[in-house]
């Protein structure tokens, strides 16, 4: 078995398109492992000749163990992301997640996989109890009655089953947590996409009403997508086994600051119009990078840049 030959699970995904095309830059002979529920399989159109490609439902065992099959190193991305996602479908976000990683974790070790990097989400703090927040605070789900949490549940889940596992049967077991990736192509789940999108169809209905959850106050850290693979690309040739990495960037911007800069991009005049915020969304959100930063990484593109950017791939 080289050490080559990697598995991307969730591969059509924007995370996981940008981390396959890094991974093939890089020298590795890629396989995709997707449903292509929420992905975008044309993304591959280019790269069809380069990697092997799984039709698959990461709950469907037989397929997934012969996905694993000279495998060396594991990507788990598969996963049901998306707030409206989590409150519309949250038996499946719970099933993909837990059931998906039972899966592919059990194919690992049968297949004698040597290391595993499973992304997992910022959205396993919740209410952290500090800001910035490192790795090493507690996960807690706030109130198991809200449908939200199912997917920062079942991202707990798979974190515990792979660092109680990991010891035992892999030579190398990360995770990782992304805070809120963006960039062109990402899809419409996300808030930037949302904002976007919402701006857009006021210039064409020619309103200048914005809709817009919440009071504006709520902050969150951006990273752009750049950025994340190479803070990826960083643990995987430096990250230590049995640890777990935020990857994202160290400063917090209020919700309604992004608002005004996707307005002033868009060159519109909009009367942002607040709606109450949906119960479960916290407040605050802001990494501890200090991990990352000592593996080397350094941010390279500006928030503004790269909201521009983005900004003008959905136009």
């Amino acid at each position: 078995m080289t050490s080559k030959n990697v598995l991307v699970t969730g591969g059509t995904g924007f995370i996981g398109f940008n981390l396959v095309k890094k991974l093939l830059k890089d020298g590795f002979n890629v396989t995709v492992l997707d449903n292509n529920s929420r992905g975008n399989i044309e993304k591959l159109n280019d790269y069809k000749k380069e990697i092997n490609f799984v039709d698959c439902d990461i709950r469907d065992f037989d397929k997934v163990k012969k996905s694993t099959k000279n495998i060396n190193k594991v990507f788990h991305l598969a996963a049901i992301n998306g707030t409206k996602n989590f409150y519309d479908n949250p038996a499946d976000v719970i099933e993909v997640g837990v059931k998906g990683m039972i899966n592919i974790i059990d194919s690992c070790i049968m297949n004698n996989v040597s290391e595993f990097y499973l992304a997992s989400t910022s959205e396993v703090y919740n209410l952290p109890p500090k800001i910035p927040t490192d790795e090493n605070v507690r996960m807690i789900i706030p109130d198991v009655h809200n449908p939200r949490y199912s997917y920062s549940s079942s991202k707990i889940i798979s974190e515990m089953y792979l660092l109680n596992f990991g010891h035992k049967y892999f030579n190398k077991s990360i995770i990782f947590r992304p805070h809120n990736v963006f960039g062109p192509d990402m899809g419409n789940d996300h808030i930037i996409p949302e904002i976007i999108n919402k701006i857009n169809y006021c210039k064409k209905l020619n309103n200048n009403a914005l809709p817009i959850q919440g009071n504006g106050s709520e902050t969150r850290s951006f990273i752009y997508i750049d950025d994340f693979i190479h803070a990826l690309s960083l643990i995987i040739k430096k990250g230590k086994n049995k640890n777990i990495y935020n990857i994202g960037n160290d400063d917090e911007i209020k919700i309604l600051d992004v608002i005004k800069d996707i307005i002033t991009l868009s060159k519109q005049k909009l009367n942002i119009n607040f709606t109450n915020n949906i119960e479960g969304s916290t407040p605050r959100r802001c990494p501890d990078i200090s991990k990352i930063k000592n593996l080397g990484y350094k941010r390279s593109f500006k928030f503004l840049d790269s909201l521009k950017i983005t900004y003008d791939s959905y136009l």
